[in-house]
Parts: structure tokens; sequence; C-alpha cells
């Protein structure tokens, strides 16, 4: 009894709760408005498809796990729901992993098949981002299995930051202006590096400035 005493606490909704309920939210609306902007791989003609055609279901299963990465992963933020239920925790911590071992094993095909027939640059990058995307998943999940509990919530945050790079590089090339700077295969490789390595590296800055402050 004490033990699910331990692992449970009563949820009561305040005001505050609307904060993290909100971002969800927007991250269900962003997630779906990327996701939106592939409907028309859903066809599944040469035509809608292209260098995909032979790699659709891979395509498809890694777009579609990834958005369940975003989603699922956004929830594990919220200490609240982590307080009230460590079970749900597990279990929406789960769900993350699997989504993520989905996409990312769909990404390592993709990245190594129709990626260099953009170019090798292209290629390389996605391979680099799904290699980090793995290794930080595994290292935040190996973590939480030797209960370091400090450590797991440190690379959940790397994982999912790697988790929505590909989102936030695909939305900045959709900007008008970074689409004038040049084309697709120009500007991607170096916008996947940026999606991924820049907010890591805004994290690390806060995290060692709380660790120097304290």
């Amino acid at each position: 009894m004490e033990n699910k005493a331990a692992t449970k606490s009563t949820f009561k909704w305040t005001k505050i709760d609307s904060i993290p309920l909100l971002i969800w939210i927007i991250v269900i609306f962003i997630t779906w408005t990327f996701m939106h902007s592939a409907d028309h791989f859903l066809r599944l003609t040469p035509e809608s498809l292209g260098k995909y055609y032979d790699y659709k279901w891979i395509l498809i299963a890694h777009i579609t796990a990834g958005g369940g990465a975003i989603i699922s992963g956004m929830i594990q933020f919220w200490q609240k729901q982590r307080n009230y239920s460590r079970r749900l925790h597990r279990i929406v911590g789960f769900i993350y992993l699997l989504a993520v071992l989905t996409s990312s094993f769909c990404a390592v095909i993709l990245a190594f098949t129709t990626a260099y027939k953009v170019n090798l640059p292209y290629a390389f990058s996605l391979q680099i981002w799904v290699s980090v995307w793995i290794s930080s998943t595994f290292i935040a999940y190996y973590a939480a299995i030797k209960k370091k509990i400090q450590l797991h919530k440190e690379w959940m945050i790397r994982s999912y930051i790697v988790t929505v790079a590909f989102v936030i590089s695909g939305l900045i090339i959709k900007i008008p202006y970074i689409q004038g700077l040049g084309s697709f295969e120009e500007l991607s490789p170096s916008l996947f590096w940026m999606g991924w390595s820049v907010p890591l590296f805004i994290y690390e800055m806060v995290r060692s400035s709380k660790l120097i402050s304290k």
C-alpha cells in the first residue's frame, strides 16, 4: 500500500495545469500541420511518391510513428502527470520508445537509400541525425531502467529535441525568405543539422548555467 501511495497522488486540476495542456495542444497542431503537408504521399502513386515509391510503406510508417513520438513525448514533460501515476508515465514512455524505434528504423532505411537521390550531404546529415536520435533515446531508456532518474530526465529532453528536429527544419524550409536563399538540395542538409544541434546546444547552455549557479 505504501508503494502504491508513493507512485500515485491525487490529481487536482488547477489553473497552472492549463499551461502544459496548451503547450500539448500547440504541439499537436504543429505536428498535424507538418504531417498534413505529406498527405499527397497517401495517394500511393509513382507520381505522388517519386523517389519514395519503392519504399512507400517505410515512408508512411516513418511519418506516422514520428508524429506519435512527438505527441506522446510531450506528455512526459508534464510533471503533474508524472507525479499522479508513475505507471501511466511508464506506459506513455514505452509508447514513445516504440514510436521512436519504428520511425528511426524507417529513417535509417530512407537515409541509406532514397536520400542519396537528393545528394550526399543530404544523406549524410540524415544519417547523423537518426544516429543521434536512436542513441539519445536508448540512453534515456537505459537510465530509466537503472533508476537514474535525473539522468533519465536529461536524456529524455535531448531525445525529444532530436525528435522534433525534423519538424523544425521542415517548417523553416517553408519560410519564403529561406526558400529564396537556395534550392531544397542546397539548404536542407544545413537545416537538418541546425534543427537538432542548435536546440541541443541551447539546452546544454541552460542546464550548465543552472549547475554553475548552484
